[in-house]
């Protein structure tokens, strides 16, 4: 029977079929299981004593196509298959799943039977579980938040989900001492873990969990570790700051691949941003090998990833920031206000009178009472540029191009005029031609390629700004004719720029 499992190949491969559980939980295609597989070194697949680790087991993919590399790899130390069977299924491979329901997918997917110790069993345990274990965790609660995994206890409390429903707390992360599950170390750290949990914000707001996996399985010091996950660590995310910095000064991160588009890694999941894998060498430290997945072939370079505050994915595209970066020592990152920049949240009510105020584009100007408004940073009686906080929303596929800004979704804001949450002001000035004048910058594609290469979401923000030139005093209308000149931007890098960011043209 595992012969015939583990030797043959099917068409349709079943785990290439089967729905994803929800967007936050993803099921990891076969091929993109091996293509992490294949970045290890791959001796590890003839070696006997190698163990393997799967923390957030799904469809049990990962551990299947291990042991289909292992029964191949140790075939000369075990010819009988059943002894070889057995001893990979017992003494090599192991998996915590992430739910009852992916315990039994991963046992069948694995050992042919939901049921470790069932007849159909390719090898057989004394336990139903096997190696692949669910246990039902409870969070541990402090101030309405869950100490290990930051879980809103409104939203995942018992009072909410009563006894039914999962809870939502996995094994891995809610430990201090993972090594106890098992009571063992790894070789081989190796998962998709979830992505993210609703905090019980305003609308669908959630806070990513995929990171303490990494955190988690870094801590157990395994051999290697290689995990795919979103990419919107690299220069975003709510809550990912510290992981950002870590991982990006993490000279054991050996290689980077890294998709623009979701779906070109889970077919049918949307999730804006892209998706990216690692390999992670607890013995080996040094540059990073990182692949780019766009549109066109696989680019590769070596790169040191904390070169910056955020990681720049393109390797075209850090070129051409390296060319603006030399010739530039102050950026916009400095004149961009921060998210309200009055103070007005963005549901503020409207009122009949007051001051001035610039809400959504469907409401346009009406009034915030003059109590309500903050003028600190001294905009009010300013002209301002305005550009909307979440410029690309709906837009989730980042290999196309991105267009940011145009005239029908910016604003110049006359003086006594403030605005909500939903704009940003881009900038402040003493007459309406220097703000016309700044538009036509921020408008050029150069400008908004250098703002590409911090966004991996619809929201910017002014950090998103921290690769854009400050000119000082804006006079006339700015091409990027003229920027190419004065950052010496070549004609091929200008056409990759071209590529990459749509007309700012329309009133849409």
């Amino acid at each position: 029977m595992a012969n015939n499992l583990y030797n043959t190949m099917y068409n349709p491969d079943v785990l290439s079929c089967i729905a994803n559980l929800s967007n936050d939980e993803v099921f990891t295609p076969p091929e993109v299981a091996n293509a992490m597989l294949d970045l290890l070194p791959q001796e590890l697949f003839s070696d006997p004593n190698t163990t393997f680790l799967d923390p957030a087991c799904k469809s049990g993919v990962f551990l299947r196509e291990i042991a289909k590399r292992l029964l191949k790899g140790l075939e000369p130390l075990y010819p009988d298959l059943q002894e070889r069977t057995d001893h990979i299924f017992k003494h090599q491979l192991y998996g915590i799943a992430i739910t009852e329901l992916t315990s039994h997918l991963s046992r069948r997917s694995l050992y042919c039977s939901k049921f470790a110790n069932g007849r159909y069993s390719v090898t057989q345990f004394d336990s139903i579980d096997g190696n692949v274990r669910f246990k039902t965790i409870q969070h541990r609660w402090r101030d309405g938040k869950c100490v290990f995994c930051g879980a809103v206890e409104s939203e995942y409390g018992k009072a909410k989900r009563g006894d039914d429903l999962e809870t939502h707390a996995y094994e891995f992360i809610h430990t201090t001492r993972p090594e106890e599950i098992f009571k063992m170390k790894f070789d081989v750290i190796i998962s998709n873990p979830p992505y993210q949990l609703n905090d019980g914000g305003n609308g669908k707001s959630a806070k990513p969990i995929y990171h303490l996996f990494v955190n988690m399985a870094k801590k157990m010091k395994p051999r290697f570790m290689t995990m795919i996950i979103p990419s919107r660590w690299f220069t975003g995310g709510k809550g990912l700051d510290e992981f950002r910095r870590n991982m990006l000064g993490d000279k054991h991160i050996r290689k980077l691949v890294d998709y623009e588009n979701f779906r070109d890694v889970f077919p049918g999941v949307d999730l804006a941003g892209g998706a990216c894998y690692f390999l992670w060498d607890r013995d080996n430290e040094g540059i990073c090998e990182v692949t780019n997945y766009s549109k066109d072939e696989p680019l590769v370079a070596e790169r040191y990833m904390d070169e910056f505050d955020v990681f720049i994915r393109q390797n075209l595209a850090l070129e051409i920031v390296h060319k603006v970066q030399n010739s530039n020592k102050k950026f916009l990152d400095e004149r961009v206000s921060s998210r309200k920049p009055f103070g007005i949240p963005s549901n503020y009510m409207p009122q009949d009178y007051g001051v001035p105020c610039q809400f959504i584009q469907r409401i346009g100007v009406r009034y915030a009472k003059k109590a309500d408004v903050d003028d600190s940073k001294g905009y009010l009686n300013k002209w301002k540029l305005l550009i909307p906080a979440a410029p690309i929303a709906g837009q989730t596929d980042f290999s196309k191009p991105v267009r940011f800004f145009y005239d029908g979704n910016t604003r110049i804001s006359k003086p006594g005029e403030c605005c909500t949450e939903s704009w940003l002001v881009a900038g402040a000035f003493d007459t309406e031609e220097e703000a016309v004048s700044y538009k036509s910058y921020i408008f050029t594609k150069i400008v908004r390629f250098l703002l590409l290469q911090t966004v991996v979401s619809q929201h910017i923000s002014t950090k998103s700004f921290c690769f854009i030139p400050e000119l000082g005093k804006y006079n006339g209308t700015y091409t990027d004719e003229m920027l190419c000149e004065k950052w010496g931007i070549t004609n091929e890098e200008y056409e990759y720029i071209d590529s990459r960011i749509s007309d700012a043209g329309g009133d849409e």
